[in-house]
């Protein structure tokens, strides 16, 4: 009887680790959208600059600051670069939250940006999402993590138990 219940709350578990995963790859794609927006919002005047006299080339702009004797416009070369920098880390994030669900769940789930992760779990609240994702990663996770325990737990047993079982057996002879 134990037993079950242990099973059960191993596939609670799972179940509610499991409906978490949609929801924390919607926070993540919505923090890189809005610092993509940002980056794009403060890149603006620059690219207008950059169109008008560079036909649209902010690194051409870039070099032209930077060949300037002017040591404020050195300074701006460097600054528009860490925002063309910034915008364009956010801009490949973006393009891969654009990707196939899996491609986007491993993504987030492995290889995120750390800055953006560090953010999105600071300002993550748990949830429980009722969508089909959610439901399918909630049942998912739950069988996988009650099959994964459970067989552990079995082996781990047989090992314990089969050597006492020999124990035994050679004590009788």
């Amino acid at each position: 009887m134990l037993r079950s219940y242990l099973r059960l709350l191993l596939f609670t578990f799972g179940v509610l680790a499991g409906v978490q995963v949609p929801g924390l790859i919607t926070d993540y794609s919505q923090r890189v959208e809005a610092h993509l927006l940002e980056s794009r919002e403060a890149l603006k005047g620059f690219q207008q600059t950059a169109q008008r006299f560079f036909n649209g080339d902010l690194q051409a702009l870039v070099r032209h600051y930077r060949t300037s004797d002017d040591p404020v416009f050195n300074s701006d070369a460097n600054s528009i670069e860490s925002l063309l920098v910034r915008n364009q880390a956010f801009e490949r994030e973006w393009q891969i939250l654009q990707g196939p669900w899996l491609s986007r769940t491993w993504h987030v789930l492995v290889a995120p940006d750390a800055q953006l992760r560090e953010e999105t779990l600071k300002g993550y609240s748990y949830q429980i999402l009722l969508s089909p994702e959610a439901v399918a990663w909630g049942l998912g996770c739950g069988l996988v993590l009650a099959l994964v325990v459970e067989s552990l737990l079995l082996a781990i047993g047989r090992i314990i138990l089969g050597s006492r079982r020999r124990e035994v057996k050679e004590s009788w002879r």
